[in-house]
């Protein structure tokens, strides 16, 4: 098969990825791909997309795009994961329903309750109308997120003796 990105690495480029390879102590992907590289220079061993696939255990696909990055953005791309042009999930909660669940976790715990609740508070959201859905899970961590204390008192304080240091 006729290979589009052709990797050509320098002295540098190897004796870094050889290094790198050798001492083993970085992201398993991250080694990976180093020998990816290894092994396909066109200088070097020149081997094809499937056999070093195969060598690697990964798909023929990861090592095209490796070259590819390679070729196109150079060593730390290559070397690094493909970044993410867009999320993969958009954030239930932006700035001014993350204000409002704040607001809602601060104010009086419906009647009958000591306090709110990861639950509560989620279905007051859904009440509300500020979100379609939410997760109590989701709501839990944007509240830490925050560092929104839910309970209006300090937890853990401890009083200061008179005898003790002021």
């Amino acid at each position: 098969m006729h290979k589009r990105f052709i990797v050509r690495l320098t002295t540098e480029e190897r004796g870094e990825l050889e290094r790198l390879v050798g001492i083993g102590k970085a992201a398993a992907f991250k080694i990976k791909h180093a020998n990816i590289l290894l092994k396909v220079d066109a200088a070097g061993p020149d081997w094809p997309d499937e056999t070093t696939a195969e060598a690697f255990g990964c798909h023929a696909n990861t090592v095209r795009n490796v070259r590819q990055r390679f070729v196109e953005q150079g060593l730390e791309a290559a070397l690094g994961r493909k970044k993410q042009d867009r999320l993969s999930r958009q954030p239930v909660f932006d700035g001014d329903k993350e204000a409002r669940l704040i607001a809602t976790a601060c104010s009086a715990p419906p009647a009958g309750r000591a306090r709110w609740t990861m639950h509560l508070l989620a279905d007051r959201m859904v009440e509300l109308r500020i979100v379609d859905s939410v997760c109590p899970e989701t709501v839990r961590k944007t509240l830490k997120k925050t560092n929104c204390s839910r309970t209006g008192a300090s937890v853990g304080s401890f009083r200061r003796s008179t005898v003790g240091i002021l």
